[in-house]
């Protein structure tokens, strides 16, 4: 491709030399070690390198173009100065892959809790209706009906078009994380559909405040199709705001709660039968076929997106009772004479209240849960995660999370300092998780639940006593190993 095709739409800094124009593009990299001949070097500062220190290997490679937000000259090859590096290569991935969100139908889903859930049971649904589809997002990417690594929750927008390109899925569906959004991950995607499902405190080490948090949620409203449509969950205090903004902005909404004003109200819900009434035009009977409420409104994000998108309510609704459920999402697994274990990938205040308050509203007799803090994460959080966890449990086990090079010491004193001011009387410290988990179901009888919050589907990063992988790991060996026999022992 030529690279005055490539250059549309990007705002270049300095002059850019007419025979250059004339230069054929073979491919695009931000990382030196993928140059090939013919590339263009796009140099991006990231929080551990700058992608301006690795120009000389890029142009060693085979580079013949470079773009950078810093000056420099004297280059052997054309070097294009923009503002902003990361935006530079949405837009250069756009052009270079002709474009393919435009070809598709294109679903992004944004809010703290929630994005992964209600991906995939959209995904569900609309393979039910007969449509292909592809998911971008944090347990996998699925392309063409194979599942890729995924190495962020929302890819970056290299990687992002280059997939977008290979999928011949008639639909995608993007998870879009705060981060993403606000390092440029989504330049040149376009969305016919952008879904809101909540907001709550996270990230804050990152974005600092609530208000900058919400303001990178609402920029993906900024990439929706001329004839777009936002769906929103307005039940949640920032989607109610939300919602009135894209209204002023004369954007489409279509709006989801219990108000007499949504356009999709849900007017009861059956724990016992897990059935919610919801009513558009005329009352509608579907099934919620993972448990709790904060898993209502993922079903019902969901289901509303299909409708959107061309599904017929009937087949939606009907689609719903055959869904198998998502790996480390209110994952259960029972305990042969032992408690009911849910694995889920809880890691904020909101979303462990809703994984215990679930437990509470199935009747458990006692609740016990597992979970911990990861390193260098956002530590604002920590003390209303271990408030919930002391108010709404029987007792709980505070362990090891990724420690993320905060050393095992450092980490260990951290816990002890939060049970000490927040952790009242009913908690206790185990460090190694995979024993922390196995204490917590001896501890347990029939009737009980385990709730194990903050890896999910993720594997362990550190080695622990059992050798096991994973949460779900871990609690399937001491399944096999209990061998019926009776786990409970008193608390």
């Amino acid at each position: 491709m030529r690279l005055t095709h490539l250059l549309n739409g990007l705002e270049i800094q300095n002059e850019l030399q007419k025979e250059a124009e004339r230069l054929t593009i073979e491919g695009l990299a931000d990382n030196s070690a993928h140059i090939s001949d013919n590339y263009i070097f796009v140099a991006i500062k990231g929080h551990r390198s700058d992608g301006h220190d690795y120009i000389q290997d890029a142009l060693n490679k085979g580079a013949c173009v470079v773009i950078g937000e810093q000056e420099f000259s004297n280059l052997p090859v054309p070097y294009l100065q923009v503002e902003n590096s990361r935006k530079a290569l949405g837009i250069l991935a756009r052009n270079f892959y002709k474009n393919p969100s435009h070809k598709k139908q294109m679903i992004g889903i944004t809010g703290t809790n929630g994005k992964t859930t209600t991906s995939y049971l959209l995904r569900h649904i609309l393979e039910y209706a007969g449509y292909s589809c592809a998911v971008f997002g944090t347990i996998q990417n699925i392309i063409n009906g194979e599942s890729r690594k995924s190495t962020n929750t929302t890819p970056n927008s290299l990687d992002l078009h280059r997939m977008l390109a290979e999928s011949k899925d008639d639909i995608a569906i993007v998870e879009v994380s705060s981060h993403g959004l606000s390092q440029w991950r989504l330049e040149g995607v376009l969305f016919d559909l952008c879904l809101f499902t909540n907001l709550h405190p996270e990230h804050l080490d990152y974005h600092h405040t609530m208000d900058r948090y919400f303001e990178a949620k609402m920029s993906l409203f900024d990439h929706m199709k001329i004839h777009g449509n936002a769906i929103i969950n307005t039940d949640n205090g920032w989607g109610s705001k939300l919602a009135t903004i894209l209204k002023q902005r004369e954007k489409n909404v279509y709006t989801t709660g219990k108000t007499d004003n949504n356009d999709l109200k849900i007017m009861e819900y059956d724990m016992e039968t897990s059935t919610v009434i919801v009513k558009e035009f005329a009352e509608t009977s579907i099934i919620s076929p993972i448990a709790g409420v904060h898993n209502v409104y993922n079903t019902i994000s969901a289901y509303a997106a299909a409708l959107l998108a061309g599904v017929k309510k009937e087949v939606a609704a009907a689609s719903l009772p055959h869904f198998k459920g998502i790996d480390g999402r209110f994952e259960t697994i029972s305990i042969p004479e032992g408690p009911t274990v849910v694995i889920d990938y809880a890691h904020t205040a909101d979303a462990i209240e809703n994984c215990l308050k679930t437990a509470r509203q199935y009747s458990a007799n006692r609740v016990l849960h597992v979970f911990g803090f990861r390193g260098n994460r956002d530590i604002s959080k920590r003390g209303q995660m271990l408030q919930i966890s002391a108010s709404l449990s029987d007792q709980y086990i505070l362990t090891l999370d990724d420690l993320n090079k905060v050393s095992y010491r450092d980490m260990i004193g951290t816990l002890k300092e939060l049970q000490e001011e927040f952790g009242q009387q009913n908690g206790r410290i185990i460090a190694d998780r995979t024993l922390a988990i196995k204490q917590a179901i001896k501890k347990c009888c029939s009737g009980d639940w385990v709730i194990i919050t903050g890896k999910g589907h993720e594997r362990y990063q550190q080695s622990y006593d059992m050798h096991t992988a994973s949460d779900k790991e871990t609690v399937c060996q001491i399944r096999d190993q209990s061998g019926g026999e009776n786990l409970g022992i008193a608390f």
